[in-house]
């Protein structure tokens, strides 16, 4: 296998194992994004790292969730201030880089009865370990990571040699 064919196909492999790796987290486990929710509860212990994915799912038009730009913001729960809002009942946010993020519920009154989270992000793309369902999640995509990076390299050592 020609050299540029082999450090070619490391990083494809390593982006897609990056890829792979990341972790989907229903905000507030399978209760969703509801005032029932102990958000504090739901997030301690979880482990959220870059190429995370957030996912808010509750009724549309009985909820809806805004981004706080700052701690403070989050703690008065001044969701005029917000830098991003949404409100389709099925919202995603990717965790692009490290630092923390705040959420609450645009709802007038909820915010401030606890329907909000706060969320800290790590520099590493190693997956969470939170639950015993996400320790299996994790333990299948290294065991796909495993095998996309053999048949990588199978299909390079059959590629013609430049």
């Amino acid at each position: 296998m020609g050299l540029k064919n082999t450090i070619f196909l490391a990083l494809v492999v390593s982006l897609i194992t990056k890829e792979a790796l990341a972790e989907q987290h229903v905000v507030g486990g399978s209760q969703g994004w509801d005032q029932s929710t102990d958000f504090n509860s739901w997030v301690s212990g979880k482990t959220f790292n870059v190429g995370d994915q957030l996912v808010f799912k509750y009724s549309s038009g009985l909820h809806s969730v805004v981004e706080l730009g700052s701690e403070s913001d989050y703690k008065n729960c001044d969701i005029g201030s917000a830098v991003n809002t949404m409100s389709s009942g099925n919202d995603a946010v990717k965790l692009s880089k490290p630092g923390t993020r705040y959420f609450a519920c645009g709802t007038s009154g909820h915010c401030s009865q606890g329907m909000k989270v706060k969320i800290t992000t790590g520099k590493g793309n190693a997956p969470s370990s939170s639950s015993t369902t996400t320790s299996a999640a994790s333990t299948s995509q290294g065991f796909i990571s495993l095998v996309l990076i053999a048949t990588a390299l199978l299909i390079a050592s059959l590629l013609p040699q430049f």
